[in-house]
């Protein structure tokens, strides 16, 4: 019961990496702020759960939806202690040569400035609460083009950047500020992007599991509790002593190329090896 008497905030509550945070948190002691703007999933998750989890609609893109939610959460409880700036999707899906101005507005609102006003409208009620902490998703697509559309990976390499500012702007107040970075985990984050059938959305889900598995070293999914499970300890006692840092969790995705770790996998110097040998040319054996 690690969050006892803490008051938690959570954005994109309804599904996914939030649900499950949302679970977890209010499964150790809190009382959680399930914020989404999915009203009939959020009702569900307050309806399914032992726990006190209070749920409000919010759109991340409207200012005046994240003040409120926070300016709720403190009213109710004398403040607030974590908060987990989670909501996204998948945003505007075209190359940088064919994105439109609105569609790269739309994505860094939802992505990018959210997260800024979820700090900005929070920390108010934060300042003097022992252990106050701020997680922001980021991605492991901050880290380099291939894993996602163009815009949501530099808005998600801006998250990184603002927490790390957000960090020092806070430690006078006693706030600590840490990013998450998921790799490819099983939720509809990008399906959602679009009007799809229930059945086409398992089918992608599905498949991104499968390509997981085929991807990263650690040989399955990855999960929203997995995700959910950083989190929490981003926002304990444990973590401390961490502000202004990323957490990767993505099952090894970022290490390098398959043959960087899957001993059936030819890499550069098997090719050159193969290369050698045909040419009757034996190679040293520590190459």
């Amino acid at each position: 019961m690690r969050f006892t008497g803490k008051t938690v905030v959570i954005t994109g509550a309804a599904s996914g990496i939030g649900k499950a945070a949302v679970q977890l948190f209010a499964g150790q002691g809190a009382t959680v702020y399930a914020a989404d703007i999915d009203t009939a999933g959020g009702e569900a998750l307050v309806a399914s759960s032992n726990g006190d989890i209070r749920f409000q609609h919010c759109d991340v893109c409207s200012t005046e939806d994240i003040k409120a939610l926070m300016d709720r959460a403190a009213a109710e409880t004398g403040g607030i202690d974590v908060v987990f700036n989670n909501a996204g999707a998948g945003g505007a899906m075209a190359p940088i040569d064919e994105i439109e101005p609105d569609d790269w507005d739309r994505t860094f609102h939802l992505l990018l400035r959210s997260v800024a006003f979820g700090i900005r409208y929070a920390v108010p009620h934060m300042i003097g609460r022992p252990g106050a902490a701020i997680v922001n998703t980021s991605s492991v697509a901050a880290v380099g083009p291939g894993y996602s559309p163009t815009a949501y990976a530099v808005a998600k390499a801006g998250v990184l950047h603002l927490t790390k500012c957000a960090a020092t702007d806070l430690a006078r107040h006693g706030i600590r500020v840490n990013a998450i970075q998921p790799g490819f985990i099983n939720t509809s984050i990008f399906t959602a992007s679009f009007e799809m059938p229930e059945e086409v959305v398992a089918t992608a889900k599905a498949m991104i599991a499968q390509m997981s598995t085929n991807a990263q070293p650690v040989a399955r999914g990855g999960q929203p509790e997995d995700i959910a499970n950083s989190v929490a300890f981003l926002c304990s006692e444990a973590a401390g002593f961490m502000t202004g840092a990323s957490l990767v969790v993505d099952g090894g995705i970022t290490l390098g190329p398959r043959h960087a770790w899957d001993p059936e996998a030819p890499g550069l110097f098997d090719a050159i090896r193969a290369m050698a040998e045909a040419a009757g040319v034996t190679m040293p054996v520590n190459i």
